[in-house]
C-alpha cells in the first residue's frame, strides 16, 4: 500500500506539473498566434487600401480612378471623394459604419462583426479623398481555433505521456529498491558478511546501497556481540558452577555433607554474575541519570577490604546500579590479584570523573593490556564477574574503561560528570 501510494503521488505530481506547463504553453502560443493573425489582417487591409489609393487622381476638377478596378476589389474597397462614394459596392449591412468612417475624414481601423475596416486618406489637392478597405476575419479566426484545438489535443497527449513515463520510471525505480531491500534482508539473516559494494555513490541507488551496507554491518556487529555475550555468560558462569560441582563430587566421594558456606558463597557469586550480565544487557545511556560516586563505590565494596578515597558530593551522570555493576567486578578482580591492598580514588579531568581502581598486585602485562577485556583472558586463577562484562556495561552506558600497565593493578574508568542542578 505504501509503495502504491508513493507511486500514485509521484504520478499525480508529474501530471499536475505537466498540465500546468501545457496550459501555460497553450495560452502563450494562442496569444502569440492571435497577435500574428491580427497583424496579418491589418497588413492585408492596408495593402488593399494602398493598391486602390494608387489609382486615385484628380482630372478636370474631379476625382477619378485611372484604372478600372475589378469586381472583386469593388466588394472589399471603396473610395469616397468629398463625402460621396465614387467607387465600390458597399454591402447594406455595413453601409452605416462605412459612411461613418467616411464622414470622420481621417485614417483609422475598426471592426464590424467578422470584418476589419481600414480607412486611409489620399492626399489630393482641393479634395477630401478616403479609401476604405475591408478584410474578412473569418479565415484568421478559423485558423486560431484550429491551432488552439490542435494545441489542446497535443497538450493532452503530452500530459498522458508524462504520466505514463512517470509511472514506468517510478515502478522501475521502486522495483530496484524492493530488490535491494529483499537482498539486504536475506543477507542479514543468512549471509551478514555480504555487501553491495557499489563504490562511491553517484546517484540515489548508490546512496541506498551504501546505507544498506551500513545496516548490514550493524546487523553483523549485533550478531557478533550476541555470540560474544554468549561466550561471556558461559565464561562467567562456568567457574562457580564448576566449584559447586566439585564440592558436590567431593562430598559424594567422602560421604560427608557439602559445607553450606561453600554452597552459599558460590550461589551468591553465581547470582551476582547473572545480575550483572542482565544489567549489562539492559544498560543504556540516560541523560537524566545521576548518582553519588562515593555511595556507589561503597555499595560496590560491600564490606570488603577496599579503601575508598572519593570526595563527597561527587556526582556522575550514570545510574546507581550501572555504577555499582561497573565497579564491583573491578574490585573483585583487584582483590583476587592484590598482595595486601586494594583502593579506589577519583579525580576530575576535563569535565569528566576519572575513577582509578588500584591494587598492589603484579598488574597487567603491557603486551596484553589491550586484551584483558576479552572473554577467556585472565591474569591468574580465581573467578568472578570478569573484565569482559565490565567492557560490555561500559560500552552500553557510554563509559570508557581501560587497563594501565604501570607495575600494579590499575584500571581507569572515565565517567561523565553530572550537570549542576538548576
Amino acid at each position: 500500500m505504501a509503495v502504491t501510494g508513493f507511486r500514485s503521488r509521484v504520478v499525480a505530481l508529474t501530471v499536475l506539473i505537466a498540465t500546468a506547463v501545457v496550459v501555460v504553453l497553450v495560452v502563450v502560443s494562442h496569444v502569440l498566434l492571435s497577435g500574428v493573425t491580427d497583424a496579418d489582417a491589418h497588413d492585408l487591409a492596408r495593402t488593399r487600401a494602398e493598391a486602390v489609393a494608387a489609382n486615385v487622381t484628380a482630372k478636370g476638377g474631379r476625382v477619378v480612378l485611372t484604372e478600372n478596378s475589378s469586381e472583386a476589389l469593388d466588394e472589399v474597397a471603396w473610395v469616397y471623394a468629398d463625402g460621396r462614394l465614387i467607387d465600390g459596392n458597399i454591402p447594406p449591412g455595413m453601409l452605416d459604419r462605412v459612411e461613418a468612417l467616411a464622414d470622420s475624414g481621417r485614417s483609422q481601423t475598426t471592426s464590424v462583426g467578422d470584418y476589419l475596416l481600414y480607412a486611409r486618406q489620399v492626399p489630393i489637392d482641393g479634395h477630401h479623398v478616403l479609401v476604405i478597405a475591408r478584410v474578412d476575419l473569418t479565415p484568421y479566426e478559423t485558423s486560431e481555433q484550429r491551432s488552439l484545438t490542435l494545441s489542446l489535443v497535443l497538450g493532452g497527449l503530452t500530459i498522458l505521456l508524462a504520466g505514463g513515463v512517470a509511472h514506468l520510471v517510478v515502478r522501475r525505480a521502486l522495483r530496484v529498491v524492493h530488490e535491494m531491500a529483499a537482498l539486504a534482508d536475506d543477507w542479514g539473516h543468512h549471509e551478514p558478511g555480504r555487501r553491495f559494494n557499489l563504490g562511491v555513490p553517484r546517484d540515489e541507488f548508490g546512496e541506498l546501497g551504501r546505507t544498506l551496507d551500513h545496516l548490514l554491518e550493524r546487523v553483523e556487529t549485533a550478531l557478533v556481540d550476541e555470540r560474544r555475550l554468549t561466550d561471556e555468560i558461559a565464561h562467567e558462569l562456568r567457574t562457580p558452577l564448576t566449584v559447586l560441582r566439585g564440592e558436590a563430587q567431593l562430598a559424594q566421594l567422602s560421604g560427608e555433607p557439602v559445607a553450606p558456606e561453600a554452597v552459599l558463597s558460590e550461589a551468591d557469586r553465581l547470582d551476582a554474575a547473572i545480575t550483572t550480565i542482565l544489567r549489562a544487557a539492559r544498560a543504556r545511556t540516560d541523560d537524566e541519570a545521576r548518582c553519588d560516586l562515593r555511595s556507589a563505590a561503597r555499595q560496590a565494596v560491600a564490606g570488603r577490604a577496599v579503601e575508598v578515597a572519593i570526595p563527597a558530593k561527587t556526582d556522575i551522570a550514570v545510574a546507581p546500579d550501572v555504577a555499582v555493576s561497573l565497579l564491583s567486578p573491578l574490585l573483585e578482580n583487584g582483590l583476587r590479584h592484590a598482595r595486601s591492598r586494594v583502593w579506589i580514588t577519583a579525580r576530575v579531568q576535563s569535565g569528566t570523573i576519572v575513577v582509578d581502581v588500584l591494587d598492589d598486585g603484579p598488574g597487567f602485562d603491557s603486551a596484553e593490556v589491550d586484551r584483558v577485556f576479552e572473554a577467556g583472558v585472565t591474569g591468574g586463577d580465581g573467578y568472578g564477574l570478569g573484565l569482559p562484562v565490565v567492557r560490555r556495561i561500559a560500552a552500553s552506558a557510554g563509559v570508557e574503561v581501560r587497563a594501565i600497565a604501570d607495575g600494579r593493578g590499575h584500571v581507569e574508568v572515565t565517567l561523565p560528570a553530572a550537570r549542576a542542578a538548576t
